[in-house]
């Protein structure tokens, strides 16, 4: 299990997350969603220790983030951030890069790293791809390598920030897709998203998060038929058939 216990971290002397506490299991896929500049990110960051916390605890496992060293937190938990750069390498040796918290001097990768790079790269549908150089692929792909890279890094727990961002509707759904077979395999999925629907629709928590502090964390069907949705993001979502989407009744006037 990975434990926040009242963390308060932010951005020089200015607390964005208040006192935040939160647990995120193995086998789940939990969505963090909140309203723009209300700590959804400053969260992960503050995790994986971009970002130092001012109090509380931060366990994973059991043990805690501060007395571990950066490589032994790298083990546990693999974070991609948003807005990545595209680094001038190919799809092989991006997935490589996830095996470099294991690597011993000279800092070279040997036989077992490039096993477990081939089996995700195969694993993923990227063998095509291997070679290829990551500027040249859609977006889609793009982002599947970097989740190949996560997954060569062999933690237990990945967190994504907003990673449907800038992708067609049907790679925003083979994504969750995969994120939610990851869940399923016993990997702990905490993915920042804006898409209501989309994050009620895979995941098997929601945390919702306003003004810096945590406000919801459960089920989604539990917080579906609440006011909690639509005070905090001024719209509705509605569920048919167990799809989740937009309702949109009475939003636009037409003239």
């Amino acid at each position: 299990m990975l434990e926040l216990k009242n963390i308060c971290s932010g951005y020089g002397k200015l607390d964005v997350l208040k006192g935040i506490s939160a647990s995120f299991e193995k086998g789940e896929l939990t969505s963090i969603i909140g309203v723009n500049g209300c700590g959804k990110s400053t969260l992960l960051k503050t995790v994986v220790g971009i970002l130092s916390h001012r109090e509380g605890n931060i366990l994973v496992d059991g043990g805690d983030i501060s007395t571990m060293d950066r490589n032994e937190v790298a083990k546990r938990i693999s974070y991609l951030p948003q807005g990545k750069s595209t680094p001038d390498m190919t799809v092989r040796q991006m997935v490589l890069h996830g095996r470099f918290p294991y690597l011993k001097y000279p800092r070279r990768y040997g036989k077992e790293d490039r096993i477990v790079a081939e089996g995700i790269i195969t694993e993923l549908g990227l063998a095509d791809n291997a070679e290829a150089a990551l500027s040249s692929l859609s977006g889609g792909r793009r982002q599947i390598a970097y989740i190949a890279m996560a997954l060569a890094q062999n933690t237990d727990y990945i967190l994504l920030d907003e990673p449907t961002t800038y992708l067609d509707i049907s790679h925003q759904l083979s994504l969750m897709k995969m994120l939610k077979r990851l869940s399923l395999s016993g990997k702990g999925i905490i993915t920042v998203m804006h898409d209501l629907p989309m994050a009620f629709s895979f995941s098997d928590k929601i945390v919702i998060i306003n003004n810096g502090e945590i406000v919801y964390q459960g089920a989604p069907e539990n917080i579906y038929n609440s006011e909690l949705i639509k005070a905090i993001f001024g719209i509705s979502i509605k569920r048919i058939a167990g799809e989740y989407s937009y309702d949109l009744r009475g939003k636009f006037d037409y003239v």
